[in-house]
């Protein structure tokens, strides 16, 4: 492996923030940029919160906020301001990763910090964002599915509307195109010498992420003169998105002997491949489909007959017919089994617990002939205070000493 300096090294950023929002610098800290999490007193109530519980920590804290440093600063205290301002005259970023407003109320909003820094980058990430009718609503992570219509309620057998499971899109999404913005503004900070504020709305994400539907909605406003579906539907319009693949038949999922998979021979020549390989080329014969994005809607005599076909090899042996035919067919997996299935193992690299505290995954990130840095674990409240204030600030044991005595570093 090459020993070159980690992508984001000399990066570093000045994070406050509230449960899951502080994933929008888990991405960085894997690409090793420095980040310090600035907690008050009590901390992130995140290490309380959700399941699992892990030795007596939340799974969520120990994934989202590994390797990052805690500094406690009490910023209701006019030193601990002070601290932070420090702090920030050779940081790149501040990330306020939670209700907008909160730092400028103490005064050390995005206005207050580029007198100090002209090139501080400012990022605020949220639930609905800074601005807008929604914008002060207390919210939790599920919301912004169900806002952005990514989730829809399902139904007990009494009629009674419940949260189906589902991956959730928001709290993931939004934090990726938070720190996308934040890097895309720290290398204009850089050039340029002016930094810049950013805000970030999960719900905002969630909604970005589903493009497709609301986009096809939204052409399907238009005459079906202009607007109209596939050619290999006749050019009838389909429902947008997934849910126009119902009732697909050469692009569907099938049972094999053990599981599922899933069949995708949607161009002509894949699924005249398959249906060579497979020993039935008279499938192909009577239902040669249109070159391209032919899923044979509808063709239930078709489905039937795939569908014995599938039974017949576990899905193991599916994946490799389809390898060696060059006729695409997929694992179907779900959270607990992909963990074993063999490109999974190969991608990722699991973080062992002796080391995070819980088991976790590496970053989906890969630089060729690169390690990426191994992270450390989640912090606890305030454990990095007297490190980072010694480190970057070059503060002595009297002044760190000082700071506790007036409370400004918490309990820690």
């Amino acid at each position: 492996m090459s020993q070159v300096p980690a992508p984001l090294a000399g990066v570093r950023i000045i994070e406050c923030s509230m449960l899951g929002p502080a994933a929008i610098t888990s991405a960085l800290v894997d690409l090793g940029a420095e980040v310090i999490k600035i907690e008050p007193p009590n901390g992130d109530y995140i290490r309380d919160m959700t399941w699992p519980i892990v030795e007596g920590v939340s799974l969520m804290h120990l994934h989202i906020n590994r390797g990052k440093k805690s500094l406690v600063l009490d910023l209701r205290k006019p030193e601990a301001v002070a601290t932070f301002k420090e702090l920030v005259k050779d940081a790149d970023a501040v990330i306020e990763a939670m209700r907008p407003g909160g730092l400028a109320k103490r005064g050390i909003g995005f206005d207050d910090l580029k007198e100090i820094n002209p090139k501080i980058v400012f990022c605020t990430i949220s639930g609905y964002g800074a601005t807008g009718p929604y914008r002060d609503m207390p919210s939790h992570g599920v919301a912004y599915d169900t806002w952005a219509g990514v989730v829809k309620p399902a139904f007990t057998d009494e009629g009674h509307p419940y949260t189906p499971e589902h991956a959730s899109i928001g709290i993931h999404a939004g934090p990726l195109f938070g720190a996308l913005g934040v890097l895309a503004a720290i290398i204009r900070a850089r050039a340029t010498g002016v930094g810049g504020q950013i805000d970030i709305a999960q719900s905002d994400a969630a909604a970005a992420m589903d493009w497709l539907r609301s986009e096809t909605y939204k052409a399907y406003e238009r005459p079906e003169s202009e607007v109209t579906g596939n050619k290999t539907d006749n050019y009838v319009r389909r429902a947008p998105g997934t849910a126009g693949m119902t009732e697909g038949v050469r692009y569907q999922m099938y049972k094999s002997s053990d599981g599922y998979i899933l069949f995708m021979a949607s161009e002509q020549s894949l699924w005249k491949n398959f249906c060579e390989a497979v020993g039935r080329p008279d499938l192909f014969e009577k239902w040669p489909g249109s070159t391209y994005a032919d899923h044979a809607v509808g063709n239930l005599e078709l489905r039937e007959e795939l569908t014995k076909i599938f039974e017949t090899r576990t899905s193991l042996e599916w994946l490799a017919f389809g390898n060696e035919a060059n006729t695409p067919i997929a694992p179907v997996n779900d959270p607990k089994t992909i963990a074993d299935d063999p490109q999974f193992q190969h991608r990722f690299t699991w973080f062992p617990k002796e080391e995070l505290g819980s088991d976790q995954l590496s970053s989906p990130i890969h630089f060729v002939g690169e390690e990426l840095p191994r992270p450390f674990k989640a912090p606890t409240i305030g454990q990095h205070s007297g490190e980072v204030l010694k480190d970057l600030l070059g503060y002595d044991d009297a002044k760190i000493a000082e700071l506790r005595e007036a409370g400004v570093l918490g309990k820690s």
